[in-house]
C-alpha cells in the first residue's frame, strides 16, 4: 500500500508533529505503574482526500495489557460528514454511461455553459477493529506506541444533490435515497499517552489506512487518515511487577 501525505489536510499533518514535538520532550525514568486496563474516549476527524470527505466524531478504545509492552485491545469509531463525487471517480462503464447521457442533454441545451457535474454526499462512517498495540516505555511520564490497523469499515452514504442534473445522476446511482457498504481496511498506526496522574492520561493518536468502498460505483479505493485525541484512564493491578 502506498500513501499520499501530500494528500493529508494540513491540520491532520499539524497535529501530529504537535504530538511528536511533545513526545521528544525530556521524561527519562522507569514507569513504576502499568495498569492491566485502560480506556480511551475522544474526538476523531477521518479524513479521505480522493472523495473530499471531511467528517468529525467520537472514537472509544479498550485494552488489556498482556505485558508492559503488549496491549490486546478494541478500538471502534463513529464520525459523520460530507463528501463529493465527481464523474471522473467512477467505475469507466459508469463513466461513458453519464458522459453520453450529459451528451444528449447538452445537444438538447439543457446543461448550462460551464456546468461542472457534482453529487455532494453527506456520510456516516463507523469502524470496528481489534487486535495488539505495542508500547515504548522508555519515559516515566510519555509512552509511544505503534499498531497495525485493520479491521471493518461501514458507511451510510446519503446523497444531497444541489441542482435537477445532479439530482438525475444521484437517482440513477442510489435509486433508494442512499448507499450502503461494508469492508476491509488495513494500515498501520500509532501515537503517544501523557501521563497526568495514576490513572489518567492524554492520548494522541493518528492511524493511515485504506479501504476500497463502494466498489460497484468508484473505481479506486481510498487512502483514510484519522487522527484523534482525549483522554485515557488506567485501573487494575500492576503489570510492571
Amino acid at each position: 500500500m502506498q500513501i499520499d501525505f501530500l494528500c493529508l489536510r494540513p491540520r491532520c499533518v499539524a497535529l501530529l508533529l504537535v504530538a511528536l514535538a511533545a513526545a521528544s520532550l525530556p521524561a527519562f525514568g522507569q514507569q513504576a505503574y502499568v495498569s492491566r486496563f485502560d480506556l480511551f474516549t475522544g474526538y476523531t476527524f477521518l479524513d479521505s482526500p480522493a472523495v473530499s470527505l471531511a467528517e468529525n466524531g467520537f472514537h472509544l478504545q479498550t485494552g488489556v495489557r498482556a505485558s508492559t509492552w503488549l496491549t490486546l485491545g478494541f478500538d471502534y469509531s463513529v464520525s459523520a460528514g460530507t463528501l463529493t463525487l465527481k464523474p471522473d471517480m467512477l467505475l469507466p462503464g459508469l463513466q461513458q454511461q453519464l458522459g453520453a447521457e450529459r451528451g444528449q442533454m447538452a445537444a438538447a441545451g439543457e446543461i448550462p455553459a460551464g456546468y461542472a457535474l457534482t453529487v455532494p454526499t453527506h456520510s456516516r462512517t463507523q469502524t470496528f477493529a481489534a487486535g495488539p498495540q505495542f508500547c515504548y516505555r522508555h519515559f516515566s511520564k510519555v509512552t509511544l506506541f505503534v499498531r497495525p490497523s485493520a479491521g471493518v469499515i461501514h458507511e451510510y452514504a446519503t446523497p444531497q444533490p444541489a441542482d435537477p442534473i445532479a439530482a438525475t445522476v444521484a437517482a440513477q446511482l442510489a435509486p433508494s435515497g442512499h448507499k450502503v457498504d461494508t469492508v476491509l481496511f488495513y494500515g498501520f498506526g500509532g501515537g503517544v499517552d501523557f501521563s497526568l496522574s495514576r490513572h489518567l492520561g492524554l492520548r494522541v493518536q493518528a492511524d493511515f489506512v485504506h479501504d476500497h468502498l463502494f466498489s460497484n460505483l468508484l473505481e479506486n479505493g481510498r487512502n483514510t487518515v484519522r487522527v484523534s485525541i482525549g483522554p485515557c484512564f488506567n485501573f487494575g493491578g500492576n503489570v510492571a511487577h
